[in-house]
């Protein structure tokens, strides 16, 4: 896809692994320049992945976006070393860690840390990013989600509750930024192999006497045939391709949605 991202500059945060680096690699290969922001740099074998790619259109900030007073200086970095701010794509995120099946499982502090995270986090970046977009009448924002926002997920209650909250946040923004041409989205992936996921099932196996126990392989394969029309696994790169789809000017009429890349998941429910 040609999506005319050339030299536009993208901030992906929790860009060094999962589906916010798919989204790296996909604005690279659309010719963006994009600054990493994430606790961690992108480790070497991931770096190895972008090939041909022009890695001097990469850069990295090492930041915790729980902590307000971290964002100003990680953004004033980004524009020393790619230019000015025209994208912001928020994919940091964590889960509790906990199997919350029946929520009473939990208690109320293992709830603090996922929205410190989830709900905080996604607000610091984006009162910081947004009056940059704004002043340039320009600049789409996107969130990354999850379904588990939708349909009130067990699994994990403070990550499906921060997700929600996200989904609201998002059309909050994208109410407010429309007269400035700033548009705001959020995605939702379904089920994708990322680091996260096997949390959750981990989180799960945990709990369950030993002869319920379920590699993450076979935990992963029954919940797919059980509840994704399509059978199969959403990829990383099949949620880059719609956040950076999103990005374009193709999408210029498109703000304010929920939009899901999960193989009918929803759906089902």
């Amino acid at each position: 896809m040609k999506l005319d991202l050339d030299d536009q500059v993208v901030i992906v945060t929790g860009g060094a692994s999962g589906i916010g680096w798919a989204c790296c690699k996909q604005f690279l290969e659309e010719g963006a320049r994009v600054h990493v922001w994430d606790l961690a740099p992108p480790d070497e074998a991931r770096l190895k992945e972008l090939n041909n790619l022009d890695r001097s259109k990469l850069s990295v900030t090492q930041v915790d976006i729980a902590q307000e007073s971290e964002i100003q200086n990680a953004l004033d970095k980004t524009a020393a070393l790619q230019g000015e701010v025209q994208h912001l794509v928020h994919a940091a995120a964590i889960g509790s860690g906990k199997f919350g099946f029946p929520f009473t499982n939990l208690v109320p502090s293992d709830w603090s840390k996922t929205i410190a995270i989830n709900i905080l986090g996604t607000v610091n970046v984006c009162h910081a990013v947004a009056p940059l977009l704004r002043s340039q009448n320009n600049g789409p924002i996107c969130l990354i989600g999850s379904v588990a926002g939708q349909i009130g997920s067990q699994t994990d209650p403070p990550y499906s509750a921060s997700k929600a909250a996200n989904i609201n946040f998002m059309q909050c923004m994208a109410k407010d930024l429309a007269p400035h041409s700033v548009r705001v989205n959020v995605v939702n992936p379904g089920m994708v192999q990322t680091p996260l996921n096997r949390g959750v099932w981990k989180a799960w196996n945990d709990q369950q006497p030993t002869e319920k126990q379920l590699s993450y392989e076979e935990w992963a394969g029954e919940k797919i045939n059980k509840v994704v029309p399509l059978g199969r696994w959403q990829s990383v790169e099949d949620i880059a391709n719609m956040v950076t789809f999103l990005a374009s000017d193709r999408a210029r009429n498109v703000t304010g949605q929920c939009i899901n890349v999960d193989g009918g998941f929803v759906m089902h429910w």
